[in-house]
């Protein structure tokens, strides 16, 4: 046994044709994947939330360095998922490279990013709706003791993605269409509403932050430089950054595929770039016709684009992008709920979670315990905590994974260099090592309560790691 507990990646190749997972994807089914996980709380909730806290109409710079840094980081997903196409995503990555402990850090991670992420959306989709029907605020909307909404959403989706991937495919498509379609009536119509006033200056001047703000609520960086919190400026547009990176960091869902795609090696890398690519055109675009229309000082936080064209009279539009933030948001959730049940399959089925989590359904060949598993506990939060509390937990747990998987590649690269690459990053390990430390510096762009909260979860993961997984891990039984 190795010293640092990897798992062979010829095994993990070998397991990709076991048939427990059935192959149904292609290329155009990831890309509907990642648009639709992609697309929805960034473009109508986070542009107008951030523009108006932290960065103003320079919200769209940091869209742009969000855009960059995820894209670096893609390109390291692409070799590895193309090289080593499984369930678990940098999980099964790190298994293979960086040794068993590492592995579990990053499923753990992966597990709050999406389970806190389908949690928010959720709560973001109840109120929508509530917005969009005149539902009462006593059971939809964070006005809700118990978020009813919240909860009937999650059950409906786990149904239909415990069903079937090709099912969960198809209603995901479906609901892209119609957000996509929604994204473009916005920068059609809405560019007849921009003014050049609202989007001067670009990046506002830096002001103090309220007084009595906590410490805990600044970045790290400028608590590690003993500056005294402030708004907007540079540092401003880097906080939102990194608040707003979580809403680029669909693509990597779809690495979770790889044992589920007719072609791995090829659909992988198409899927994963070409969604990002669709959707940070999108978001840059969404961002400047909406700090463009109102001053960023009066955009309403609650539904950011819907309020700012009801400002200049358009209000058919507005009703139209309600519809487009519930499809929009389902779609996300749709994502994130197949992608939950990918990971934990992958974690059960090497013993660091109960074995029978990675098994799947015998009639629809879907990890359906680890599906439902995860929904139960999204459908806790999501009834119970408000978003302020669960969004903040996001990001960090995204760039935690994408730190671990930028290394993995020159790692898997010297280690086994003859394993078939159909797509390898450029200046490797160079560009790795930026992808690494770019999402590092967004990090401690992230508020001090943000660190310590993670810093407790990561705690709890290790305990349940050396007291139950390394125990029962497959590197204790490989015969099994």
């Amino acid at each position: 046994m190795s010293v640092r507990r990897t798992l062979d990646v010829d095994e993990v190749l070998g397991r990709q044709d076991s048939g427990e997972l059935k192959r149904r994807l292609r290329g155009r089914d990831l890309i509907g994947f990642g648009v639709g996980i992609i697309i929805g709380t960034g473009i109508f909730t986070l542009a107008g939330v951030q523009a108006k806290t932290h960065a103003g109409p320079s919200v769209t710079l940091s869209f742009v360095l969000g855009a960059v840094v995820a894209g670096l980081a893609a390109l390291c997903y692409a070799e590895l998922a193309s090289s080593v196409p499984t369930a678990g995503s940098a999980y099964t990555y790190a298994f293979a490279t960086l040794g068993e402990v590492f592995a579990w850090i990053i499923g753990w991670d992966l597990l709050l990013e999406f389970a806190l992420g389908a949690a928010v959306v959720s709560r973001g989709w109840s109120g929508y709706l509530a917005n969009l029907l005149g539902l009462s605020p006593e059971l939809f909307g964070e006005k809700a003791t118990v978020n009813i909404g919240a909860v009937l959403i999650i059950a409906v989706l786990t149904v239909v993605a415990v069903i079937g991937i090709k099912q969960s495919a198809w209603l995901t498509n479906l609901l892209v269409v119609v957000k996509v379609a929604v994204c473009v009536l916005i920068l059609v119509v809405g560019v007849f509403f921009v003014r050049s006033a609202n989007l001067t200056p670009f990046i506002p001047p830096s002001e103090p932050a309220e007084a009595g703000t906590s410490a805990l609520h600044q970045p790290v960086v400028q608590a590690a430089l003993g500056l005294s919190p402030s708004l907007y400026g540079v540092a401003g547009m880097l906080t939102a950054a990194a608040v707003v990176f979580f809403a680029y960091t669909g693509f990597e869902a779809l690495a979770n595929l790889g044992e589920e795609t007719v072609n791995p090696r090829k659909d992988l890398r198409v899927g994963i770039l070409g969604a990002l690519g669709v959707c940070a055109i999108l978001y840059i675009g969404v961002s400047i016709v909406l700090t463009g229309m109102v001053p960023f000082t009066d955009i309403d936080t609650g539904a950011p684009l819907a309020d700012a064209f009801d400002r200049v009279g358009q209000h058919w539009v507005g009703a139209l992008i309600s519809l487009g933030a519930v499809t929009g948001l389902t779609s996300v959730m749709m994502v994130e709920l197949v992608t939950i049940g990918r990971i934990g399959f992958a974690m059960g089925r090497d013993g660091l979670l109960p074995r029978k989590l990675g098994t799947t359904h015998p009639k629809w060949g879907t990890p359906h315990r680890m599906t439902i598993g995860g929904a139960v506990l999204i459908a806790l939060l999501a009834a119970f905590v408000p978003i302020s509390e669960l969004a903040d937990m996001v990001s960090i747990g995204a760039l935690s994974a994408m730190i671990i998987v930028a290394v993995a590649v020159p790692v898997l690269r010297r280690r086994r260099p003859e394993l078939p690459r159909p797509f390898t990053v450029p200046f490797s390990p160079v560009l790795p090592v930026v992808a690494a430390l770019a999402c590092f510096y967004l990090m401690l762009n992230l508020d001090v309560l943000t660190w310590v909260r993670f810093a407790v979860w990561l705690a709890a993961g290790l305990l349940i790691y050396f007291t139950y997984g390394r125990k029962h891990s497959r590197l204790n039984s490989p015969r099994d």
